[in-house]
């Protein structure tokens, strides 16, 4: 789908307040509500915008361990992993990548207990190395529009 200025500026606009009202953003892109909405369901459509969500601190949860997790995942495991890893409600993220290890997974745990336990499960699968964060200095964001 081609993406025109007023396109990306609803995007830009949705990706600072996903709450916002059509006709709010209408008001700002210089249109009217329903050809707002058109442009906004045929992005949806085109799979463009996926999807709005509530940012959520997990560490309010109690969720104070950050870790990234490489895991070295034979190419004839991936069948029975992804399956696994989808269900692992700790799992932030996982990404099939270059180098050493196949996998890169990003994790919050309540304790250091529940990480060993994951990470002994995950072995099963193969080898691991585990980063624990201290902090964060950039949050997840988004890419520019």
């Amino acid at each position: 789908m081609e993406l025109d200025a007023v396109d990306k500026k609803i995007i830009k606009i949705l990706l600072e307040n996903g709450r916002a009202s059509v006709k709010d953003i209408a008001r700002k892109v210089f249109l009217s509500s329903p050809a707002t909405s058109a442009r906004i369901e045929k992005m949806e459509k085109a799979g463009v915008i996926r999807g709005y969500h509530a940012e959520v601190d997990y560490r309010q949860f109690g969720y104070h361990i950050k870790a990234f997790i490489n895991l070295e995942v034979e190419p004839n495991q991936k069948k029975e992993f992804y399956p696994y890893i989808q269900k692992i409600g700790n799992v932030i993220e996982c990404s099939c990548v270059t180098g050493d290890y196949s996998m890169l997974i990003e994790t919050a745990f309540q304790s250091t207990e529940q990480l060993d336990h994951f990470i002994n499960e995950l072995q099963h699968f193969g080898k691991t190395k585990t980063l624990i964060a201290f902090s964060t200095s950039v949050e997840h964001r988004d890419v520019p529009v």
